[in-house]
């Protein structure tokens, strides 16, 4: 334990180095300091939009369809990986050598597991809810239910938290237990599972979607209905392209390394593993903003509740029966 406390101390303080070029206690606090503040700003901005997303979906009436209830299982995976793990690597990351530093390891480890697993899968099952939605228009009522929507937050959850136990668990004699990557088959597995491929399924996906939303955008032109309803799943699929390119750069470095490390007896630097594994918890912090950008529902759904206007009676009006786009 001490040996490993030395070790990440010391690997904290050569990236102060590298990073500020000067030696010292002043650097090396100022870099520590550096690194909170981003954590804390990251830790907070997570916590407000996937919040701002929750309760939206959940207040307003408009909101309530299959796809936002995948999209609901998706923010509150995002906002618990802001309360319940960012706030951990603060600590560790502050007080590598705290009598509670192996036991906290083991915490952070298993809800990051857990919530970043959900993350990825929740965003798989979106995928497959938009092909049927978008590709299989006539048989969407009857595959893509509230019952079968229900079954994939379940699933995904369980898959999760199995998953997160067998990593973080499964192993007789842990080594390193704070070190942000375990380099075992296992992890390689996990990759393979929660990264490889739910990402070439939803690639795949994403293009038989978009060649459909190109079929249907040619042969519409009569029904006024038909257009608006066209427009939303161009909306859909948008969303769905920009939530996929910032889940493949937000994850791909730090899965790409995962599987790679096994096989090159630790060639990546633990400071540069730490970096890749910031940038996968930062996509929790990017999809609140992603469905604000292309969707008008959710901007001025954020806009009624940071303006306080939630509470008062028209909100409540709106989130029952009229559009609230049409009071703005």
């Amino acid at each position: 334990m001490r040996e490993q406390c030395y070790n990440m101390v010391q690997s904290s303080k050569t990236i102060s180095l590298m990073t500020n070029g000067a030696n010292g206690s002043n650097s090396h606090v100022s870099f520590m300091l550096a690194i909170d503040i981003i954590l804390a700003v990251l830790t907070f901005v997570t916590v407000s939009g996937n919040l701002l997303v929750i309760i939206s979906i959940v207040y307003f009436r408009q909101l309530h369809t299959l796809t936002n209830y995948l999209v609901l299982s998706l923010a509150v995976s995002d906002l618990l990986v802001g309360l319940m793990v960012l706030p951990f690597v603060i600590f560790l990351f502050t007080t590598p050598c705290s009598p509670l530093h192996g036991v906290l390891c083991r915490v952070r480890g298993f809800f990051d597991g857990i919530l970043c697993l959900a993350s990825i899968l929740s965003l798989y099952c979106i995928c497959v809810e938009r092909y049927y939605a978008v590709c299989q228009p006539l048989t969407y009522q009857t595959k893509i239910t509230p019952r079968v929507i229900s079954g994939m937050i379940f699933v995904t959850w369980i898959v999760a938290l199995t998953l997160s136990f067998v990593l973080n668990f499964g192993e007789k004699k842990p080594k390193e237990r704070c070190a942000v990557v375990q380099v075992l088959k296992l992890s390689v597995v996990a990759a393979v599972i929660v990264f490889y491929i739910p990402f070439v399924v939803m690639l795949t996906l994403y293009m038989k979607i978009l060649l459909a939303v190109r079929r249907q955008a040619r042969s519409i032109h009569t029904a006024n209905l038909s257009e608006g309803v066209n427009r939303v799943e161009k909306k859909a699929t948008l969303t769905l392209a920009m939530v996929i390119c910032v889940f493949f750069i937000s994850w791909a470095p730090f899965s790409i390394c995962v599987t790679y490390l096994p096989f090159h007896h630790f060639s990546v630097p633990l400071p540069v593993m730490e970096a890749f594994k910031f940038l996968g918890w930062l996509n929790s912090m990017f999809n609140p903003f992603i469905y604000a950008y292309t969707h008008s529902w959710f901007r001025s759904a954020f806009r009624f509740i940071l303006t306080g206007k939630i509470f008062t009676e028209i909100a409540i009006f709106v989130s029952e029966r009229q559009s609230f786009l049409e009071l703005e």
